[in-house]
Parts: structure tokens; C-alpha cells; sequence
């Protein structure tokens, strides 16, 4: 992958930004930064089966270039 994925096993990040659930659990959502670290997009409808498509196509989308092959 040629962006960063954030991991939150203490759950920091999920406790600021109130995606928690009922059961203490981080709700499946996908969250698009812009470089400056504003959120450009939140999809809270994540399709585990699929969305890695859905990831590349939101990223154009957004107008987030891909980095080039060195």
C-alpha cells in the first residue's frame, strides 16, 4: 500500500473521535486524512469483503495522487 493505515489497540484514537460502540468496540469505519491531518471523508458503511476497492476508488475520488514505483 502506498499510504498509511493507523492501528489503535489502545483505543485512543477511536475514544477521541466517538466512533466507540455501545460494547466498548471501534466501529468499522474508514477514515481519509488530507495531508494537513483534517478529515476529507469518514465511510461509516465499510464492506470488509470489498473495500479495498472502495478505499482506491475514494481516494480518487478525493484527488489523492498514487505515489510512483521507484
Amino acid at each position: 500500500m502506498d499510504y498509511p493505515i493507523l492501528s489503535d489497540p489502545e483505543k485512543t484514537f477511536s475514544t477521541a473521535l466517538g466512533c466507540l460502540n455501545a460494547r466498548g468496540l471501534t466501529n468499522r469505519w474508514t477514515y481519509y486524512f488530507g495531508t494537513d491531518g483534517k478529515i476529507l471523508y469518514v465511510d461509516k458503511s465499510v464492506n470488509a469483503a470489498d473495500h479495498g476497492n472502495g478505499i482506491a476508488k475514494k481516494l480518487a475520488e478525493l484527488g489523492i495522487k498514487k505515489k510512483s514505483a521507484d
